[in-house]
């Protein structure tokens, strides 16, 4: 169930029900490391197993106190996002997705939360959050991340995006329902940056706030983005978010 998220490091008058949702593939090394320090936000935890082949399933299956969803093949991150948001959609208002591998610091969460704005919740416009990671330069910071931010960045506000320093954070606050109702398509890596190019057609505002990130040198982080595979979708789903922008009048293309 959701829970009303009450803490006294918040000082913006939220007090909006959250959950965790946690999309998971082959992250055995570090998923029960992750799920664990999740717990101690005391609030609802949503894992999805989207159809991991390793020890993903058998190194959580144990913990008390969390959903896990799986789905019997691979879906996508999206998909399984998606899947958690739809799942905590009836007792939540607002969901903290971050990612499996063990880069986010979860009691950055607060610092996601304390960045709502409060007078956009009293005006109905609830944003989205996203963690802008810190910190990622050097030889430890895999060069797919690097670069691979900066043409996101470029392609979301030539979408018709907001312009943002990391659009492919996974680290996030998404309000629901409004999030659920934003009809993206992609269900890979790519819904991260489509979510945000919908958003901002659709004015849900979007805002970036600093967290950690866990890059240490020595360590390979666990990763599935294969840059030529993912560069040809991340290239198709830009060219039909542009296409749209500059085709369509605004009251079609949210359609």
């Amino acid at each position: 169930m959701g829970r009303p998220f009450k803490n006294k490091m918040l000082d913006n008058g939220l007090n909006g029900r959250f959950a965790v949702i946690i999309p998971v593939y082959n992250h055995q090394q570090k998923v029960r490391e992750v799920v664990l320090a999740c717990k101690k936000l005391l609030i609802p935890i949503f894992v999805i197993d989207d159809g991991s082949t390793d020890g993903s399933y058998d190194r959580i299956k144990e913990i008390e106190d969390i959903c896990i969803l799986r789905h019997r093949i691979n879906r996508g991150k999206g998909a399984a996002i998606l899947t958690g948001m739809q799942a905590a959609g009836a007792t939540t208002d607002w969901a903290i997705t971050l990612d499996a591998d063990g880069q986010h610091n979860p009691a950055d969460a607060f610092k996601l939360i304390r960045a709502i704005p409060s007078q956009k919740i009293q005006s109905g416009q609830r944003p989205i959050i996203v963690g802008k990671r810190q910190g990622m330069v050097g030889a430890e910071i895999p060069w797919t991340s690097r670069y691979g931010r900066k043409f996101s960045n470029f392609w979301v506000w030539l979408s018709g995006g907001p312009l943002m320093d990391d659009s492919q954070s996974g680290f996030r606050i998404y309000p629901l329902p409004e999030t659920l109702d934003l009809n993206v398509t992609a269900r890979r890596f790519q819904f991260e940056v489509e979510v945000l190019v919908k958003a901002r057609w659709n004015m849900i505002p979007v805002y970036e706030t600093p967290v950690s990130v866990n890059y240490r040198p020595g360590v390979k982080r666990i990763s599935h983005f294969r840059p030529f595979i993912d560069f040809v979708r991340n290239t198709g789903v830009f060219t039909r978010l542009i296409f749209k922008r500059v085709v369509f009048p605004n009251s079609m293309r949210l359609k």
